[in-house]
């Protein structure tokens, strides 16, 4: 499926280049063309300026008067041999001509990079000529910025097509994950029961006592994550729960599973209460996972610390270790399913972590620090 994605994707991209690749040549192609037609209907209309200033003939007077009125679109600026504006234009604004002393001169220099000048000579011994600079009409301009319209357009119509794909893919990860862990917590859900029975059993039975408490541990340890797989196949119900209590409770939980050598800390900034609204199962299920990637980078030896503080309207909470970290090329990919540094593990501890905090939770968490050797902060941002 992701290969097909792909494989879609670059035809899209492949098609719209050679759209606009070929739009591009068309259009260049039309406006050298158009250039040229231009540049004759500007040497007509120097001619039949010529005309009327020498030629006493009225049917040429006549023809003269209308090819010079004809030309309604391609700007023109005379001057003499030495380039001084002469005061002859026109199809310019003559509001900014007013306004502005420069402006004629600085059309003059634009023009000069558009066309190379029509000379006009008067006059050879001495040398006397008008020159007549000329730019870019409406429609050569409009030939000229088509392409990249164009170019706007289609690169608009490829990020719409790209976004609606991406939208239809998540949501239908969005629908596996949700079925999966239905799935799973249906599926725990009969040996679960099945367990508790016989733990009834076994508690009937004298001198069982010490293996009924810690066979009890382990239902209500896999009953727990049954009730977190069916809260992530469905929309989990928020209450207003102590973040603190909570915190403190999944690092004791951690801490006796451990060892020795690692030390743990917990920051509140001398809060003890910093309520909001959570799925408290769910809620301890990220920093359970947070607090196990922890411990598995450090090797069992190491410093752990969490910190917690209200931020404006929102909570912050900093899980740091001491571990190997995380280089930079696999920190985009952290959170990604399958993505796993470990040998064992399926690389989806993360995803769902990111997953109850963004979705579930409307929070935000990313990696605030990494570096190899020194170890990797966690922050979440939690709406109080």
């Amino acid at each position: 499926m992701i290969q097909q994605w792909l494989n879609w994707r670059t035809a899209l991209v492949i098609t719209a280049l050679c759209i606009v690749s070929g739009t591009v040549f068309y259009s260049h192609y039309l406006s050298q063309k158009l250039a040229i037609e231009e540049r004759k209907k500007v040497e007509h209309w120097i001619e039949a300026q010529k005309t009327l200033l020498n030629n006493a003939d009225t049917l040429n007077i006549t023809l003269a008067s209308r090819i010079s009125t004809d030309n309604t679109d391609i700007p023109i600026i005379e001057t003499d041999e030495k380039d001084r504006i002469t005061g002859n234009y026109i199809n310019l604004d003559s509001t900014r001509i007013k306004s502005d002393s420069n402006y004629l001169q600085h059309l003059v220099s634009q023009f000069k990079g558009q066309n190379k000048p029509i000379e006009f000579v008067l006059s050879k011994s001495p040398y006397v000529a008008n020159k007549y600079y000329y730019g870019e009409s409406k429609l050569q301009q409009e030939i000229k910025y088509y392409p990249y319209v164009q170019l706007l357009i289609v690169a608009l119509f490829i990020i719409i097509l790209v976004s609606a794909q991406r939208s239809t893919h998540q949501n239908t990860q969005n629908s596996l994950w949700a079925g999966m862990a239905k799935e799973t917590a249906h599926q725990l859900g009969t040996p679960v029961s099945s367990l508790e029975g016989w733990l009834e059993v076994l508690k009937e039975i004298p001198g069982n006592e010490n293996i009924v408490s810690e066979i009890g541990k382990d239902i209500n340890r896999l009953q727990l994550v049954t009730d977190r797989f069916s809260k992530i196949g469905s929309t989990p119900k928020l209450e207003v729960k102590n973040i603190v209590y909570q915190v403190q409770y999944m690092m004791d939980y951690i801490k006796k599973r451990a060892g020795g050598h690692v030390s743990f800390s917990l920051n509140t900034n001398g809060e003890k209460e910093i309520t909001t609204l959570i799925s408290a199962p769910l809620f301890d299920w990220v920093i359970e996972n947070l607090l196990k990637n922890a411990l598995d980078a450090m090797e069992g030896r190491g410093n752990i610390a969490i910190n917690i503080q209200r931020i404006n309207k929102a909570i912050q909470i900093d899980v740091s270790d001491t571990g190997k970290g995380i280089s930079k090329a696999n920190l985009h990919k952290v959170f990604k399913p399958g993505f796993t540094t470990k040998k064992r593990g399926w690389g989806l501890g993360l995803t769902l972590t990111q997953r109850i905090i963004e979705q579930y939770h409307k929070g935000k968490i990313f990696i605030l620090f990494s570096e190899p050797g020194k170890g990797t902060t966690f922050r979440i941002f939690l709406p109080a």
